[in-house]
């Protein structure tokens, strides 16, 4: 049985059936092709879980609903941690030289974003310009200065800009936020962005 989807997961059995009328064809075409949608943070009763499509050009995405019983496969980002890469582009790079870092830290993470979506689908969805998105599950508080640190570490062998979420189980932030916030820091949550002072605590709403 899959377990409940999460944002940034990625879900493979979508059919082209399930969009609504006036998709664009890309979208379309997406499904059909058995290319995996990717999971919205957007809260749903009705057995559905919010995803988006992807298509090859950056600014194709298309936001859609996906019963949970269509659901063949799913690939979390911690899935999508490589090995090995034979390849100079510089976001892939990037990846190969932290991926030692992280894995030392202790921490649960993986690749989502353009990257992540190309480790799972092989197919060539990044550009020179594209930027390393990572996802950090952190259950328990992170201080701001460990925030600073690891930012600092990771960016000092980072050939491209990163991108890295940090996922409470209040919703996520940006590690570059949190590490150099002074006050409340915008938390993405199944209900919308709200400010808060504490991400690991649900009552610490900033005034």
């Amino acid at each position: 049985m899959i377990e409940s989807p999460k944002p940034h997961d990625l879900l493979w059995g979508m059919p082209p059936e399930r969009l609504p009328q006036g998709a664009p064809a890309w979208a379309i075409n997406a499904l059909q092709a058995g290319r995996p949608v990717v999971v919205r943070r957007t809260l749903d009763t009705e057995g559905r879980v919010a995803v988006g499509i992807r298509g090859r050009a950056r600014e194709e995405r298309f936001a859609s609903w996906m019963p949970l019983d269509d659901i063949q496969r799913c690939v979390r980002p911690e899935q999508l941690i490589v090995t090995r890469l034979h390849t100079t582009h510089p976001t892939l790079q990037t990846l190969l030289a932290i991926q030692p870092l992280l894995d030392k830290s202790g921490l649960s993470w993986g690749a989502t974003g353009s990257v992540g979506y190309a480790l799972a689908t092989g197919l060539a969805t990044l550009n020179d310009a594209s930027d390393l998105d990572l996802l950090i599950r952190l259950p328990s508080p992170f201080s701001r200065e460990a925030a600073r640190a690891l930012l600092g570490e990771l960016e000092a062998h980072a050939r491209c800009r990163l991108d890295i979420q940090l996922e409470t189980p209040h919703g996520g932030l940006a590690l570059r936020e949190w590490a150099g916030a002074t006050t409340g820091v915008m938390l993405k949550t199944d209900q919308g962005p709200r400010l808060s002072r504490d991400p690991w605590h649900s009552s610490a709403q900033a005034a």
